[in-house]
């Protein structure tokens, strides 16, 4: 039977798809989230011929995770709660009789550090010989690793190279003993990890050691700090401050530093000093004195007429953070239009004759508070 020329095209058209292997895309084809969130992936098919079978698998050819599952016609592949293990690329694969084709997607999983120390320590080390630890740290994004002694806020020197950041004595001393701490820091989180290093003098060398490397007090208390030696002939143990001299109100007894009274200037690294004939070590407590706040106004007495506007500010010196409640005292709310900041200002943008009055400002942190007024008189 002759076919008309409409015909042949149609049935070249229609032979043409059903000969055809299929073409499928992703979207979208890269896709970033947080740890925990949950992401989906869509495989579309172009074209090719009927019926086209999708699967979904690993770009490694590895099976799913337990966390990834597939919509009913299997072109949605949904990753839920994700890991950082789910990170990667997933390859849709469409089949038909006619062939095979694939398109990839790409999941980045965001997450804090995570960090782990070569050799995990503790260490217990001989005087003067070399040591180091390597510090190596996973997250996205990349993390910055940095080391520091505990009880110091100081960053150490160190050697960083191919994403190790490493740690390093050419020879250790007695007062090198303590707490060091690799932080790994990026977008998502800080992590830390800590490593003991313990020096075993020589014959007789001194090792001295804290019995608290960080401590909070609170003004005015009493804080004693002891510091024990070992060594032969038997140390002798002084104190000292990081860059300061001791507070003028300490006793020094076998070791025991005591210090009455302590103010917020006595914040600040105190060093213990162990000496003998064969050399010295040194060991660190890191204190921090915390204070209730002290507040005051600015200014406390203002003269206004009706129609001016009112400022005060209310200012605190003391441990962080400090809140702020301001009052009118003697009445049982600011007046109407009154408004007040975190930061402890008091605005009246247009006061009236009523609003003269005895201003209160409490000030509250953690450890107590503190109160101060302000006189606002309005006199047409």
């Amino acid at each position: 039977m002759d076919l008309s020329p409409g015909a042949l095209i149609l049935c070249s058209l229609l032979c043409s798809v059903a000969g055809q292997a299929p073409v499928v895309s992703v979207e979208p084809r890269t896709a970033t989230v947080r740890q925990g969130e949950s992401v989906s992936f869509r495989c579309q098919v172009g074209r090719g011929a009927q019926p086209v079978q999708l699967e979904w698998k690993r770009a490694n050819n590895q099976a799913l995770p337990d966390n990834a599952k597939l919509g009913p016609d299997g072109s949605v592949l949904t990753v839920a709660n994700t890991r950082p293990g789910n990170q990667g690329q997933y390859r849709c694969v469409g089949a038909n009789s006619a062939g095979r084709s694939t398109a990839t997607a790409v999941l980045n999983v965001k997450h804090a550090p995570k960090v782990r120390l070569t050799p995990a320590g503790p260490l217990r080390v001989r005087m003067g010989v070399p040591v180091s630890v390597e510090c190596r740290a996973t997250g996205r994004p990349h993390p910055t690793l940095t080391w520091k002694r505990q009880g110091s806020t100081l960053q150490l020197v160190t050697a960083e190279t191919n994403d190790v950041n490493t740690i390093k004595w050419a020879a250790v001393r007695p007062e090198d003993s303590g707490v060091y701490i690799c932080q790994a820091v990026n977008n998502e989180g800080v992590t830390e990890v800590k490593v003991e290093i313990i020096v075993e003098g020589g014959a007789g060398a001194p090792v001295a050691v804290v019995s608290n490397t960080e401590m909070t007090v609170v003004e005015g208390h009493v804080v004693t700090m002891e510091c024990r030696a070992s060594g032969s002939p038997p140390p002798v143990i002084t104190w000292s401050k990081l860059r300061a001299p001791l507070p003028w109100k300490h006793t020094l007894v076998g070791g025991v530093l005591t210090l009455t009274s302590v103010g917020r200037q006595d914040s600040g690294q105190y060093i213990c000093n162990a000496t003998n004939i064969h050399g010295y070590s040194e060991a660190y407590t890191q204190m921090e004195v915390e204070t209730p706040p002290y507040a005051t106004c600015l200014p406390d007495q203002v003269r206004l007429q009706p129609g001016d506007s009112l400022r005060l500010q209310c200012l605190a010196h003391g441990s962080h953070p400090i809140q702020f409640v301001w009052s009118r005292v003697g009445r049982g709310s600011l007046p109407a239009g009154a408004e007040t900041t975190k930061d402890g200002r008091l605005l009246i943008a247009h006061v009236k004759l009523g609003d003269s009055g005895t201003y209160k400002c409490v000030t509250t942190n953690h450890i107590g508070s503190s109160e101060a007024l302000a006189k606002v008189i309005i006199k047409a």
